[in-house]
């Protein structure tokens, strides 16, 4: 944020600058014409031909000021936008935001411009409003990016879904206790009495919402970029196809429907159809107690 700290005093410094310009030509064309008269150098023609002119240059100063005022409040409003942003990112990014007010009482770089007239002090506005323009595309930009991140973040599917349970098998290859075959456990199952809420892991929309076979009563959620959460065996479900659903929010109750030996969750993870172990999502707190019980129930 330099950059921006940096544009904000020269904007104070090109103020001053403009506001002195414009009183410094109005008093030098004032002086040029009272020193004339007072010499009697002059004809009443001539008088009022230089009066005529300073009213000119007058006028042509007003302008210019107003001109460069208006440039100055563009600037103003440049910087604001930009300071909002920086401030944004700096929240999204995990970091600590530094008003750029505090720099003013700190050494920096670049010197104030040194300007002679109007036109300089004009291409100096120029200047300084393209470069705070193309920083400020940067910042949105950036921003974009950052809440993007974050908006993936959100989606994943990190919330423990049964409450007051256990795990009674983790994901994996194991022996499947009715069939007796060797197979890949796709999910990971948690052991909890009939009634039990089940909640989403995640918002999302609900895709699957029925009876399917084995993995009795069924409910689906798809949170987008093909990842979706699967909650199988419940004894009832409270969601129907196509409605959205918060994370927490209560989707269905534990139950022992489907190919099971007991009440319990039945819950998968799976992106564009391949399983992962819900491990991975889970909170810190919440994987390590569920692997230590994983490993004690194998």
């Amino acid at each position: 944020m330099n950059k921006l700290k940096n544009s904000r005093l020269r904007l104070k410094a090109l103020r001053a600058l403009a506001i002195g310009l414009g009183i410094s030509v109005s008093a030098v064309a004032g002086a040029l014409v009272q020193s004339k008269i007072g010499t009697k150098q002059l004809d009443p023609s001539q008088v009022v031909i230089l009066n005529q002119a300073q009213e000119r240059d007058a006028l042509y100063v007003q302008q210019s000021v107003q001109q460069l005022a208006q440039r100055l409040g563009d600037l103003q409003a440049k910087v604001i936008e930009m300071e909002s942003l920086g401030r944004r990112i700096a929240e999204h990014a995990g970091v600590q935001y530094t008003d750029p007010e505090l720099l003013q009482q700190m050494e920096w770089q670049d010197p104030a411009p040194k300007l002679s007239s109007a036109q300089d002090l004009g291409r100096e506005l120029d200047n300084l409003y393209y470069s705070l323009s193309e920083r400020q595309d940067w910042l949105t930009m950036l921003d974009s990016v950052l809440s993007q991140r974050l908006g993936n973040q959100a989606r994943f599917p990190a919330m423990h879904p049964v409450d007051r349970s256990y795990v009674s098998s983790g994901y994996g290859w194991r022996r499947h206790p009715i069939t007796g075959r060797h197979t890949l456990h796709e999910g990971m199952d948690f052991s909890a009495p009939v009634g039990t809420p089940i909640v989403a892991a995640s918002g999302g929309i609900v895709t699957e919402a029925r009876y399917r076979s084995g993995y009795g009563k069924t409910v689906e959620i798809a949170h987008g970029d093909g990842l979706i959460t699967r909650y199988a065996h419940a004894s009832s479900i409270l969601v129907r196809l196509g409605d959205v659903v918060e994370k927490g929010q209560l989707i269905a109750r534990v139950g022992a429907t489907g190919q099971v030996t007991g009440a319990h969750l039945h819950f998968e993870v799976r992106l564009e159809d391949q399983p992962l172990d819900p491990i991975l999502f889970l909170p810190k707190e919440y994987s390590d107690t569920l692997l230590v019980q994983s490993s004690t129930t194998k």
